[in-house]
């Protein structure tokens, strides 16, 4: 007897892959002008999922075939001698073109002996996809995630196209091992990467490979990601050493994932999961395709597990803790790269929010803390210390020098030193030859993470200088309680401050424990938020836009801030 099918599901996905078809197949004959090779790919494999799929509106439709074959002559024409693609920013790419060919075998998989109407597509995508073999065999790659999308085009071309040295190249690859720690985070951190590639490749790898354990690195990715969930449908993100470290993600590109394995094991916090991906809408023209290449997706899921409230986690690698009540959901981190490196760089986590907090629609997407030190940025946390349950300590000393003559023995009559780097500046002063004269400023804060809220306690040390706390609250409610000063901005000098959406609030009050009193609304030297030198030699920053609330004052000094949450009860 055959599985029963989640028609809902189906029907869904068919309708999503609809609105992206639907128009290609509208005027069959129209050169997709401007196209990245990436996307007449996805177009391709999108259309002839449609043609297979009985779901679809365009099921056996000859205007879905011709609107791929223009498209797969577009796509043969963006590939060059070499077999890889040309277009962006990563010239001659294999991971950048492995990306396209996955498409591509999938779309070939999908035509292969689907019926003469699909014979010329079929004959196209073999064409494409036998041109990219031998570059994709030896090329390289320049990020974790690339090795992963790379060997999964190995793997896709030997399924339709069997080569022993493509799979031995797979296993080149595979014999590094999958960089995901022990708390089921990729060296990446990124949400992006994960639901985009690490996840899809490693699932695609553990099927045509038969390797349960590249099965089981996705799993633990998932279960880990369930503590990553944040209330407004998105992934945290502020750990991330990507592009998306300074953005919201939404949910819904983990849907198939969450949904598999739910499927495969039986688990109810996947199926909870892949709901709520799903809550939404299904939007995603590519679901259509994964339910024909894998069936296992359209199956029901099983029963949703319930969330268990209050919930605690601490990611020790990422130093990213959370505490999830039915009134509050509390992120905080201490996991930066920066302090290590010393530089803003792609591929590091550089994202100096250290605090958000959620309660329903009134959401404090940031807090940072600027110092006046050398215009070496705002707080990054080099350390993070689990104190007792839900408290912890996020601790940063900077340290900047002065130098002195340089020895007798290091000096030259030409006075052409070398041009090196001390940290924070460079210059053709042959720094490490040096005696230097340092001085140093500590940052610490203890945060507990409350059923209500959390409470901070900040204390600055150091020579004076000029301090600010940033509160950035999101778009859409109304601030009480602080002083504008301009540009949207705030100042909050004495008494509590509210900022409110609809019943939800969060209520902020803060005490100077030892030092001077908060500064008052005309200190606009002290009520900024200054990104630092690595970003304004360059005339970029990486400050926060929204309902922008400040206070501060010179240190040393040492205040405590409550941030309290309330919403109306639950109904139930």
């Amino acid at each position: 007897m055959p599985s029963p099918l989640d028609d809902a599901f189906v029907r869904a996905a068919a309708r999503a892959a609809d609105g992206s078809a639907a128009p290609l197949a509208a005027d069959p004959d129209e050169e997709p002008a401007g196209v990245t090779h990436r996307v007449l790919a996805r177009r391709v494999k999108t259309l002839v999922a449609a043609y297979r799929s009985p779901d679809s509106a365009l099921h056996g439709s000859g205007q879905a075939v011709a609107a791929a074959l223009t498209h797969l002559r577009a796509l043969r024409a963006a590939q060059t001698a070499t077999g890889l693609f040309a277009g962006g920013d990563n010239v001659q790419s294999p991971p950048d073109s492995a990306f396209t060919v996955n498409d591509v075998c999938d779309a070939h998989v999908l035509a292969a002996g689907a019926g003469p109407e699909l014979r010329d597509v079929t004959a196209a995508l073999a064409e494409i996809a036998r041109a990219a073999s031998d570059s994709l065999l030896t090329g390289g790659v320049h990020t974790p995630n690339h090795r992963w999308e790379l060997a999964a085009a190995l793997a896709r071309l030997h399924r339709s196209f069997p080569d022993s040295r493509l799979l031995d190249r797979v296993e080149q690859w595979l014999a590094e091992g999958v960089d995901i720690d022990a708390e089921g985070l990729y060296s990446e951190r990124s949400a992006v990467y994960a639901s985009h590639v690490s996840n899809p490749s490693l699932l695609l790898l553990a099927d045509v490979l038969d390797r349960p354990d590249l099965r089981d690195a996705v799993e633990r990715n998932l279960t880990a990601t369930l503590d990553l969930i944040r209330p407004d449908g998105t992934v945290e993100t502020v750990h991330s050493r990507r592009q998306d470290q300074r953005g919201r993600f939404p949910l819904a590109p983990y849907l198939p994932h969450y949904r598999l394995l739910a499927i495969r094991t039986g688990r109810g916090d996947f199926s909870r999961a892949a709901h709520r991906a799903a809550a939404g809408g299904i939007d995603d023209p590519d679901l259509l395709a994964a339910t024909l290449l894998t069936p296992d997706l359209c199956r029901p899921l099983p029963t949703p597990e319930p969330e268990l409230l209050p919930r605690d986690r601490y990611f020790t690698t990422a130093r990213l803790a959370s505490h999830v009540s039915t009134t509050t959901h509390s992120v905080l981190y201490g996991g930066s790269d920066v302090p290590e490196h010393r530089r803003i760089r792609s591929g590091l986590a550089c994202n100096p929010t250290f605090l958000r907090l959620f309660a329903g629609d009134a959401v404090l997407d940031a807090v940072r803390l600027s110092r006046g030190f050398f215009d070496l940025g705002p707080f990054r946390a080099a350390d993070m210390h689990q104190l007792a349950d839900n408290r912890y300590r996020l601790t940063e000393t900077l340290t900047a020098a002065y130098y002195q003559p340089l020895p007798p023995d290091r000096r030259r009559d030409d006075g052409a030193y070398r041009l090196t780097d001390e940290g924070r500046f460079s210059a053709a002063l042959s720094f490490p030859d040096r005696p230097r004269d340092e001085v140093s400023h500590t940052t610490s804060v203890e945060a507990v993470l409350r059923e209500d809220g959390a409470d901070l306690r900040i204390d600055i040390s150091g020579p004076r200088v000029p301090w600010c706390l940033e509160l950035t609250f999101r778009p859409g409610g109304v601030v009480a309680g602080a002083t504008p000063i301009g540009d949207g901005r705030r100042c909050l000098t004495t008494g509590p401050m509210t900022y409110r959406v609809g019943a939800d609030e969060i209520r902020v009050e803060v005490e100077v424990e030892a030092g001077e009193p908060l500064a008052g609304p005309d200190r606009g030297d002290v009520l900024r938020y200054d990104p630092g030198q690595d970003h304004t030699v360059v005339g970029g920053t990486d400050a926060t836009t929204g309902n922008r609330v400040y206070f501060g004052g010179n240190g040393p000094q040492t205040l405590s801030v409550a941030l309290r949450t309330s919403r109306p009860a639950p109904v139930f």
